[in-house]
């Protein structure tokens, strides 16, 4: 941290080398096109060399904030004019693509043995951490597309983290 912290260039290279898989497979549940995902990668860690001063390690780990930075910025890519307007474009080639590695991040998921974890869920609960996290979707966004009030989203993801933190020990 404090090599980072000093902008010395071996930190980020070292952040690099251990996080970026992790990181594009985030993005890439997201962004399913391969080198827009990488691009977005690429702005991830610049955005972490210039942020890297706002992180609290007494409010998280590391990863954990690259995490949500990752996520953040991928969803932000997916509202904006050029992404809406190259998803209506897609050829039958780039959906076959994204359909295999939709399959491929789904296996990847299930090694971590977080479908074993999210199967003791209630349904309802399941179903907003899934697309909220898994699929990228927002509270507001999921609210729309599937015609549930925005407080019964916002109720399901409160209660799925607090059974998540129970099932998991983590408070």
């Amino acid at each position: 941290m404090a090599a980072l912290q000093r902008k010395e260039k071996n930190a980020l290279e070292y952040l690099y080398d251990h996080y970026a898989g992790a990181l594009l497979g985030v993005i890439s549940r997201i962004i399913k096109k391969e080198e827009l995902a990488e691009e977005i990668l690429q702005d991830v860690f610049l955005k972490i060399w210039d942020r890297i001063d706002s992180y609290d390690a007494t409010k998280g780990k590391l990863f954990t904030w690259m995490l949500n930075i990752a996520r953040n910025q991928a969803i932000d890519k997916t509202r904006s004019k050029e992404f809406s307007k190259s998803k209506k474009t897609d050829d039958i080639e780039n959906f076959v693509s994204k359909v295999d590695r939709a399959e491929f991040t789904e296996m990847s998921v299930e090694v971590i043995g977080l479908q074993e974890v999210l199967k003791q869920l209630p349904e309802d609960q399941r179903f907003v951490i899934d697309h909220h996290y898994l699929k990228g979707y927002t509270q507001v966004e999921m609210s729309e597309e599937f015609n549930l009030p925005l407080g019964t989203v916002k109720t399901r993801m409160r209660l799925a983290m607090k059974e998540l933190r129970n099932l998991l020990k983590l408070e």
